[in-house]
């Protein structure tokens, strides 16, 4: 469940840091919930698929770690805005 090119632009101008920036970790956070949103979507209809939970899993830990890394560097800023803009809970 990937996401469409032009989702993926929308989303990298919405939460890029600077003018080239596509690598940030605000950036990846946000391909991140996209992804992991389309992947519940897809869960809905094929609640067997297994092989894409484990996929879903590993994409939340890798999310969960961008997070922290953001927040690990004292950028509380940075860390509540993407939280707030993505509507995560924690």
């Amino acid at each position: 469940m990937s996401v469409q090119k032009e989702r993926k632009q929308e989303i990298i101008t919405q939460f890029r840091t600077t003018d080239k920036d596509t690598g940030s970790p605000e950036v990846q956070i946000a391909i991140l919930s996209e992804r992991i949103k389309n992947l519940t979507e897809h869960f809905k209809a094929h609640g067997k698929d297994h092989h894409s939970r484990l996929g879903l899993l590993k994409m939340v830990n890798k999310r969960r770690k961008l997070l922290d890394y953001i927040k690990s560097h004292k950028d509380f800023e940075r860390y509540n805005k993407i939280r707030e803009a993505l509507g995560l809970r924690r």
